[in-house]
């Protein structure tokens, strides 16, 4: 997927001003409603599930033949969305226009007093400029995806918060950040040799909220050749913004390799192979760190990597308390772009619902030399998979917003390798202050380890700039092509930091 250009297209959609008069009926309209209840997304999906899964209907051709630019030339007027003029509704639905990417309209439903409204197709929502092409207008068409808007930040101004688009999709913000990594409803053999499935969002159902509320509620049913899915999104926008998700899975094969609560990022380069770039930015990523609170307690940091090569990197666990993708560098000067603005892109934390079992929090790097490209993503994976006929229901929490303190000990701040004054590879991790470093830093223990190789046994001094400690080695490769390393800091036998971890390859 071309990230970049699709996070700048929203950015630019949500900016586009209502050039065109709205005439007649204004707004989208809704029609006759039907009875409602959540159970019905789920007896949706089993139904679904029990049938032989049907390809949705596409839009034309000449719809996703257009260039970006010319997709760029058309956006919803927010004066129309769904509850604009209502000041008694805090939410504003918005709709995008079909094509480019996104060749299979969405079903979408309003829930009022029980009741959902299916929300109708009208190309007078949207306004276009001179450089949009005259398209075929059929009864194929329909919307590609659901934007939610609301006063984040100051009365009567309502911003987005939420979108959802694209397969199973979905991105957010904390408030003050703006669109970085994304989030999917469900990740299917992704990397395997034989190809990624990626299920679809098929249809949406907006309740709509009561006075005042910060807290809006997304049904949506997944559908895919392997299985079908009823989802709940609760969505508390803030800093962080919060989204509860409840799930049912309903395979309708057997799922070997399944994707729970998979988010997907980019990471080009940063101080742990700057070298390989050539580029004005000191570093180029949304997210720079994977972050584990596994089952037994321990807190793990991995830094992101952009290797030569595809890995795919699986961290054994039995019901892990969380994990997620992290931004720790916050400074403008970590990256000194104007555009991307990347110290404000949010980092995403998962807290399990309940026990998961055991599994893998499963971490793959694909290559890449450009940022316009998503080449992070990372899930848990059950073991056993998911078998056809079976249920499979979860829930889980997602923290999309600024890096907070999830886990225990010293964070890592930041990670630094390159080549030493005269031979072999310098490693230099920072880790955070705090009041439990003691005055004399030779009374922590430096835990390093290497699976190959030869690694001195390092340094700790303290870094003047961020009051915490600078753990610093050197370690000679030989003839090894791939290293996985270990560091934490202890004191008196427990840990001080957190664990830090890191695959070398050549």
């Amino acid at each position: 997927m071309l990230r970049r250009e699709v996070l700048t297209g929203l950015m630019a959609l949500a900016a586009s001003p209502g050039l065109a008069s709205v005439d007649g009926e204004p707004g989208l309209q809704v029609g006759e409603g039907t009875p409602f209840d959540a159970q019905d997304v789920l007896s949706l999906a089993r139904k679904r599930a029990a049938e032989n899964y049907e390809l949705p209907q596409a839009v034309p051709a000449a719809w996703t033949d257009i260039s970006y630019e010319q997709y760029l030339s058309i956006w919803f007027d927010s004066r129309n969305a769904v509850w604009a003029d209502d000041d008694t509704v805090p939410l504003k639905l918005d709709v995008f226009a079909p094509g480019l990417f996104y060749p299979y309209p969405i079903q979408l439903s309003v829930v009022e007093d029980g009741l959902a409204k299916p929300v109708e197709f009208d190309m007078a929502v949207f306004d276009t400029t001179d450089s949009f092409p005259e398209l075929p207008i059929d009864d194929t068409l329909g919307f590609s995806g659901i934007r939610l808007r609301a006063e984040t930040e100051r009365p009567g101004i309502h911003q987005e918060f939420a979108v959802f688009q694209g397969a199973s999709y979905l991105r957010a913000i904390g408030t003050g950040n703006i669109y970085g990594l994304s989030a999917r409803g469900l990740a299917i053999d992704t990397a395997d040799p034989s190809g990624e499935e990626f299920p679809d969002f098929r249809a949406f159902w907006v309740e709509k909220p009561t006075r005042g509320s910060d807290t809006f509620v997304v049904h949506a049913l997944l559908d895919s050749p392997s299985c079908t899915g009823a989802y709940r999104f609760t969505i508390t926008h803030g800093q962080p913004l919060e989204m509860q998700v409840e799930a049912t899975i309903i395979p309708r094969v057997d799922m070997e390799h399944v994707g729970i609560a998979p988010l997907t990022s980019m990471f080009q380069f940063d101080e742990t192979n700057r070298d390989r770039f050539s580029d004005f930015r000191p570093a180029v990523h949304d997210n720079d760190g994977l972050l584990i609170l596994n089952g037994a307690g321990e807190t793990i940091w991995r830094p992101l990597a952009n290797p030569r090569d595809l890995q795919i990197s699986a961290f054994r666990d039995t019901n892990p308390q969380g994990f997620g993708l992290m931004q720790r560098a916050r400074r403008f000067s970590d990256f000194a772009d104007l555009e991307a603005l990347y110290h404000r892109r949010p980092g995403v934390w998962i807290t399990p619902g309940e026990g998961w079992g055991s599994g893998a929090v499963t971490l793959i790097e694909i290559p890449t030399d450009q940022e316009i490209y998503d080449n992070i993503v990372c899930y848990w994976r059950p073991d056993g998979g998911l078998a056809a006929g079976s249920e499979h229901t979860m829930s889980y929490s997602m923290l999309w917003g600024d890096d907070s303190d999830f886990g225990q000990g010293l964070r890592v701040l930041n990670t630094r390798i390159g080549n030493a004054f005269e031979d072999g590879i310098i490693v230099a991790i920072d880790f955070s202050a705090s009041d439990a470093i003691p005055d004399d830093l030779n009374s922590v223990d430096r835990l390093i380890r290497a699976s190959a190789g030869e690694v001195s046994g390092g340094v700790l001094q303290r870094n003047p700039e961020t009051g915490g400690p600078r753990l610093a080695f050197k370690f000679h490769p030989g003839d090894a092509e791939l290293i996985e390393f270990r560091a934490q800091l202890r004191l008196d036998g427990n840990p001080l930091s957190e664990t830090w971890l890191y695959r070398w390859t050549v």
